[in-house]
């Protein structure tokens, strides 16, 4: 049962009114009643035909940008000279030089290097026509 105070736009004592399927013990007072009982949106909305093509190639990218990530971490993992020297660039302040020592590992993407005294943040960057479509964050820590 629905108690709805203004019928037929005439204030009045509260009236009650079936609706079938609805729970019998709301109120006008619940919002939820309210809202429950009285739609105003009858049509369904149309949405435009998908293109995935940028999708596609944005994943393909960050496949590359994985591979990329993959060497970088690999020659981190494995060469305490490599990592002593990146750390030691980083603790310097010299940009250049951590960005010069990470292109050495053979990657193709675009790397920018951030850090700060806790670690080092890589920024793996893939553009589909001049456009960024895909960006891999990495964040190491060393402290």
């Amino acid at each position: 049962m629905y108690e709805h105070p203004f019928i037929y736009g005439r204030q009045g004592p509260p009236r009650t009114v079936l609706y079938p399927g609805y729970y019998s013990n709301l109120t006008s007072h619940s919002v939820f009643a309210d809202s429950m009982l009285y739609c105003p949106y009858t049509y369904y909305r149309q949405f435009p035909e998908v293109d995935p093509t940028l999708f596609k190639q944005s994943a393909e990218e960050m496949r590359i940008l994985m591979k990329d990530a993959s060497l970088i971490l690999a020659k981190l993992a494995d060469s305490r000279e490599f990592t002593k020297k990146v750390m030691a660039a980083a603790q310097a302040s010299n940009d250049q030089e951590v960005e010069r020592l990470l292109k050495t590992t053979g990657i193709q993407s675009k790397v920018k290097a951030t850090f700060n005294p806790d670690g080092l943040n890589l920024h793996l960057e893939a553009s589909v026509k001049g456009s960024k479509s895909s960006i891999l964050t990495i964040a190491l820590r060393w402290r």
